[in-house]
């Protein structure tokens, strides 16, 4: 596969305290199934939807015990590079680069925003296999800020991306909607949405990283979410984009669900 473009979603994992507990709900919910954890790697384990990598989980390291949540990683072609430029944008970096065997390079960063992603600099892992937005895999992300105008202000100068802004009025269900996307190499290739938070947001909720995952029935991603202990925070609900809802896991890490294949109403207008 080739590799991505700089500033493309390009994987995603999460730490769970109960691992097994996280595979066994995220194969009902999302259909995936699991190899061999590494041992080498702090049994770090991936997620395969049709035989194609598309996620892993991995159990926190001693003394990094926390909330469960899914971290975005975005390809860079020298994560030393970006982790600089992360620092003179205002941004912090939370774990320097560090390779990881012959797989590639990670590093961990916090925007100005407040909101958690990771950078990727990729040797033999280059990233999901499976392309974004098919039934399983990695479909869509959002920053979710309550500083819309840092977050603005610091992506652009971390990754090569363009900007345009929705226009105001043009989501009926949410009034006033703050919504921007980044693109890379133009309008028709948008890869990273950012939603500023609002007051319907619990002050105690940081800024976050929203990853969409996708499957072939909304509804029923959230019964099954909901029956084995999970919570839906919005939703579902209809858009051009497809049918989606908000969710988190039962050891709490948030995630969404998206149907592409069900869209309704007409593609709201960027400037």
């Amino acid at each position: 596969m080739a590799e991505f473009p700089e500033g493309t979603p390009c994987w995603v994992d999460a730490m769970f305290t109960d691992v097994e507990g996280a595979k066994s709900f995220y194969a009902a919910v999302l259909g995936w199934t699991f190899g061999e954890s590494s041992s080498e790697y702090g049994n770090y384990t991936q997620a395969y939807s049709d035989g194609k990598a598309v996620a892993a989980v991995v159990p926190p390291m001693p003394g990094q015990e926390g909330a469960s949540q899914w971290c975005l990683y975005f390809s860079s072609p020298d994560a030393a590079a970006t982790a600089g430029k992360i620092k003179a944008a205002g941004g912090e970096v939370l774990m320097e680069p560090m390779q990881v065997g012959a797989f590639g390079t990670m590093a961990i960063a916090k925007e100005p925003g407040g909101a958690v992603f990771g950078v990727w600099q990729p040797g033999e892992h280059k990233g999901f296999e499976k392309p974004a937005g098919e039934v399983g895999a990695y479909a869509w992300a959002e920053v979710f800020t309550r500083d819309a105008a840092k977050t603005d202000g610091f992506l652009p100068q971390v990754f090569p991306y363009g900007e345009q802004q929705m226009e105001a009025g043009e989501n009926p269900e949410m009034p006033g909607m703050d919504f921007k996307v980044f693109n890379l190499g133009g309008p028709e290739n948008v890869v990273l949405g950012r939603m500023k938070m609002g007051d319907e947001f619990p002050p105690e909720i940081p800024s976050y990283v929203q990853v969409y995952f996708g499957v072939p029935d909304c509804d029923a991603a959230v019964a099954k979410t909901q029956e084995l202990g999970g919570m839906l925070h919005f939703g579902p609900l209809d858009s051009p984009f497809g049918r989606f809802a908000a969710l988190t896991d039962p050891q709490g890490a948030a995630f969404a669900v998206i149907d592409m294949s069900t869209t309704v109403g007409e593609m709201p207008t960027f400037a």
